[in-house]
């Protein structure tokens, strides 16, 4: 993965809790101003979704000429979502891009949010220049994965949904879990090695790379993990999503 010739871009983060935006430096992949965070809405349909992109894209000086994407939180097949874990059902069959442009009025790319975290990693971060296949989990609402062999990346990869232990993965091992269950590091970190120990056995990875808000504690949790594989906080931490779909519309657009 390599970055385009043109020198900045707009990511979007759109999550369960909080849709994310920012323009991007693409030489360093760092933000060029704070980045502004909308609260996702709670009825979060296609139509109010788009409304607060819109919203988060107005809200900065963002010339034409720079590019757009946005991660979503669902596998995106050819623009459209094929089946939705943490938004509204009613994303089923829409097609993104289509969506978020007309929203927009300029065009735009849509991206899985894990997706965009993997490239992210691969182009700036914990995964740059490691060869061989590196797995990047992002553990928040649930469990986002990417896959990236030789830096290239294997996309739609929905590992959260791995069905351990008679659960489904991210219902138990997902950071959201741990709040919400009031677990401590260790009780958490227990779920989190099952979990890792199946990816790991599955695909045999060089190098597993953890993101999302929750890495920025990593050293409360890292130390408890005994996994045969190096695991590694992701260096963006939590704005990887917006670097990510910023790099991907570079790509696509320039």
């Amino acid at each position: 993965m390599t970055t385009a010739s043109t020198s900045l871009a707009f990511g979007i983060d759109i999550g369960g809790s909080g849709i994310k935006g920012a323009p991007v430096a693409l030489a360093t992949g760092e933000l060029t101003a704070k980045r502004k965070r909308i609260k996702t809405p709670k009825k979060s349909t296609p139509t109010a979704v788009a409304a607060v992109v819109a919203e988060l894209v107005d809200s900065f000086d963002v010339p034409a000429s720079v590019p757009i994407g946005l991660t979503f939180p669902a596998p995106i097949k050819h623009g459209v979502v094929p089946f939705i874990a943490n938004l509204d059902k009613s994303w089923k069959g829409v097609d993104v891009p289509q969506l978020m442009s007309e929203a927009v009025g300029r065009q735009v790319i849509g991206v899985n949010d894990a997706d965009a975290a993997g490239v992210a990693e691969a182009v700036y971060g914990a995964a740059r220049g490691v060869e061989g296949v590196v797995l990047v989990l992002t553990l928040g609402t649930g469990i986002g994965s990417a896959i990236l062999v030789d830096g290239k990346l294997v996309p739609n990869t929905e590992l959260g949904h791995l069905e351990i232990d008679g659960y489904n993965a991210e219902s138990r091992a997902a950071s959201s879990v741990k709040d919400r269950e009031g677990l401590s590091y260790e009780e958490w970190a227990a779920r989190l090695q099952r979990y890792l120990e199946t990816v790991s056995m599955l695909f045999s990875p060089d190098l597993i790379v953890l993101g999302g808000g929750i890495s920025k504690d990593s050293d409360k949790f890292l130390p408890l993990l005994d996994i045969p594989v190096p695991v590694v906080p992701a260096a963006l931490l939590n704005q990887a999503g917006i670097v990510g779909a910023a790099v991907l519309a570079a790509d696509r657009y320039h």
